[in-house]
């Protein structure tokens, strides 16, 4: 029989209030992992997570249970099995994978970072999770160090989110609720904005050094506010037709034209600084 088949459990309610409540998330410190790819990122980066929930028909599969073994070793963590149907009502998602981890949301780093590694994006009024889970996962790729996101934006440690991102939070900073005005006067390089009144092409601008893009709200952009504290701002040239691109898309057009301009840097004999 499996451990928990009752809606009224507190721990299902603890879940399906974590699925649904951003302050909840914030109020207790933990979210919802959906998955075994998030759980073994985040136990081979963070270590175990604090509970795993699996579904009845999860747990009688050998082959999921001998997996499990062979990520965790012999310290796996404790395992709750919940009813097939419940399961499902509790999942984040319509097919549910049959294995969700509740975690701790993690403190942010305290790591020595030299001037020139300094490579930071800040978020302004991102309203939809899956963006901000794609622009989370384009930016540990590109080796961004700290994310700012603005008090406007979407939850970053929501279910939704954690699943765009595909594991990309454990590897970043992520700074929630930040005053983005105050951090980029306060950054130690080139502050860079997008907007599609520039007259700056991304292409046309080093971008050696500490750099700091800055991206804002799907439909409306960034605020004048963000575009005056800014030491730049460009534009992505556009030849085709489209009138703008979907704002995850034009953050990694940004990060790997830094990740390009360091490496072209470095082939030809290092790196400049600002």
């Amino acid at each position: 029989m499996p451990d928990i088949t009752s809606r009224n459990h507190p721990l299902i309610k603890q879940l399906i209030k974590l699925e649904g409540s951003p302050q909840f998330r914030k109020k207790t410190g933990l979210t919802l992992l959906d998955g075994i790819h998030l759980i073994q990122i985040y136990y081979s980066v963070l270590g175990l997570p604090e509970k795993l929930i699996v579904s009845q028909s999860y747990f009688e599969n050998t082959g999921n249970m001998h997996f499990l073994e062979i990520i965790f070793g012999h310290q796996l963590p404790e395992i709750t099995i919940v009813g097939d149907a419940l399961f499902r009502a509790i999942s984040p998602v319509k097919t549910p994978t049959g294995i969700l981890a509740l975690i701790a949301i993690p403190s942010l780093k305290k790591e020595a970072i030299s001037g020139k590694e300094i490579f930071s994006v800040l978020l302004e009024s991102i309203q939809d999770p899956g963006n901000l889970g794609s622009i989370l996962r384009s930016a540990a790729a590109a080796n961004v160090k700290d994310v700012y996101l603005s008090a406007q934006c979407a939850d970053a440690w929501s279910p939704k989110a954690l699943r765009a991102a595909m594991g990309a939070h454990f590897f970043l900073n992520i700074h929630e609720d930040s005053d983005l005005q105050n951090i980029a006067l306060q950054f130690p390089g080139a502050v860079i904005a997008t907007s599609i009144q520039a007259s700056k092409n991304l292409f046309e601008i080093s971008l050696a050094g500490p750099v700091a893009f800055v991206f804002g709200n799907e439909g409306a952009g960034l605020s004048k506010e963000m575009i005056q504290a800014a030491d730049e701002n460009i534009v992505i040239p556009m030849p085709g037709k489209t009138e703008s691109l979907n704002a995850a898309a034009a953050a990694a057009i940004c990060f790997f034209e830094k990740v390009r301009q360091d490496s072209a840097a470095l082939a030809s004999g290092g790196i400049g600084t600002k």
